[in-house]
């Protein structure tokens, strides 16, 4: 997941103006190989913060979504900032389920 909304051709055009000549389907590979790691960096680091921080929480939020058609839960842990930490679907509502995949490490 990239972080700010930028096309591969204006990361494109951002690198020809400081003379790095790249294709955008480099961009896209370096994006779909590299990212994952970096994403995972930068939420442990994230996490680690926050724990410092002795005003820290989270709560659990359930909203009903459709899809497909058919009526499914979305539970989201979202922290004191109002950050969607993680994300969850189900089917039925299994609060005790949602909360076992949420606290995961």
């Amino acid at each position: 997941m990239v972080r700010f909304p930028l096309s591969l051709r204006t990361v494109e055009d951002l690198l020809h103006e400081r003379g790095i000549d790249v294709c955008h389907e480099s961009i896209r590979f370096w994006v779909d190989r590299f990212g994952p790691i970096f994403a995972c960096e930068i939420k442990k680091r994230r996490s680690q913060a926050m724990r410092q921080h002795t005003q820290w929480r989270w709560h659990m939020a359930e909203v009903f979504v459709k899809i497909n058609g058919v009526q499914h839960y979305l539970w989201r842990a979202i922290d004191h900032e109002g950050e969607v930490l993680e994300v969850y679907a189900t089917k039925k509502q299994d609060k005790f389920m949602a909360l076992k995949f949420l606290k995961k490490p």
